[in-house]
């Protein structure tokens, strides 16, 4: 009993990402705002490793570097309601702590959700992997802004779908080119950032922020509005360096 209890709880946490943003009970402003969520999603208001948190006191640590291996490519990006999010196909896996986890899709946050050292980003990119067996990872990239186009930016955002669409990417995109050249990364435990805020998510936020032109965060904003949690509580955690 114990064992399917387990299987069940891992279906659900793999599954949350995938259907949670399509529900109407939650939004970041208003009644159902994130200061609401607590009363439909019990640990958005109880959870003591919440996300997202200020990356300010860390501690340092011998962290292994971040194996990934991103072969694929982006198929089509799909406007939930919540967030832009890529969908990929092809092998793209992260290996950390012994497991693979495999990357699932990819969205952004305008403005950052996660602070560095006190300094709130224009724009977040989250990149959730999972594991055959329900564990979740996040990989999140700051976005600064620059004086040029982000090159993969602009390929990703050549056509935006409206709410409740997808449309297939005209050009071939591979997931890593968004990622920073430099891998250091802070981590710490952590949870989902939407409804219904599951704990034990594995958190690696990239130190070394990427640049994107101010047309281009605003034109993701325009289409997603504001839809970044407010900071949770460290409590007893510690983040990693």
């Amino acid at each position: 009993m114990k064992k399917r209890t387990l299987h069940i709880l891992a279906f659900a946490m793999m599954t949350t990402w995938a259907t949670t943003s399509y529900a109407a009970e939650w939004s970041y402003t208003g009644e159902h705002g994130a200061e609401h969520w607590g009363e439909s999603f019990a640990t958005c208001g109880e959870g003591v490793n919440q996300t997202p948190i200020d990356i300010n006191q860390t501690t340092q640590a011998e962290l292994t570097p971040l194996h990934l291996d991103y072969e694929g490519q982006v198929t089509e990006l799909v406007n939930n309601g919540h967030t832009i999010q890529a969908n990929l196909t092809g092998k793209n896996t992260l290996t950390v702590d012994g497991k693979t986890f495999e990357l699932k899709q990819f969205h952004f946050h305008t403005p950052s959700e996660n602070y560095l050292k006190g300094k709130q980003y224009p724009l977040e990119a989250h990149f959730v992997h999972a594991t055959d067996k329900g564990e979740l990872a996040v990989v999140a990239v700051m976005f600064d802004v620059g004086p040029r186009s982000n090159n993969e930016l602009t390929t990703l955002l050549g056509s935006i779908p409206d709410d409740g669409q997808k449309v297939e990417l005209k050009e071939s995109l591979n997931p890593a080119d968004l990622l920073p050249r430099d891998r250091e990364y802070y981590r710490f435990n952590g949870s989902l950032t939407t409804p219904p805020c599951s704990e034990g998510v594995r958190w690696f936020v990239m130190q070394e922020p990427q640049t994107s032109s101010k047309a281009q965060t605003e034109k993701l904003q325009e289409v997603m509005g504001n839809n970044s949690r407010p900071l949770q509580p460290l409590n007893a955690r510690l983040i990693l360096e």
